[in-house]
């Protein structure tokens, strides 16, 4: 099991086993976040907690809500937006204890041109934390 939390504390994550890799996307939203992405099924394997505010592009058609704590601002997860059927969801691994995900292998991915992924580059979480 893992758990994150964000800065002050009163919104956290548990994921029911670590993850295998790290999702650094380069999307317009996510490189301004920095966050590392590790994914599950909301009430699944990912359980949140805490009250989060959410924030859902308008400017391109979207599925999901970023989702932040409202007290300090931390960048929580992304969730499905309202009505979906899919509870798919990700969380930032950036809110663990870095020594729990430090090994974590990181995956690029290009949400911003191609939506692809990119070329393996060997990194993990510990190499990219800073």
């Amino acid at each position: 099991m893992l758990q994150g939390s964000c800065h002050c504390g009163k919104v956290r994550w548990t994921l029911a086993t670590a993850p295998t890799r790290a999702t650094a996307c380069s999307c317009t939203a996510c490189r301004r976040y920095g966050a590392l992405w590790a994914y599950g099924i909301l009430g699944e394997d990912v359980q949140i907690t805490g009250e989060t505010r959410g924030y859902l592009r308008c400017d391109i058609e979207t599925h999901l809500a970023f989702h932040f704590c409202p007290e300090c601002g931390g960048m929580v997860c992304w969730l499905p937006k309202a009505g979906s059927e899919s509870q798919r969801c990700a969380v930032n691994l950036r809110m663990a204890d870095p020594d729990a995900v430090a090994a974590v292998p990181v995956h690029r991915f290009d949400g911003f041109d191609t939506w692809s992924s990119l070329p393996d580059e060997g990194r993990v979480v510990g190499d990219v934390w800073f």
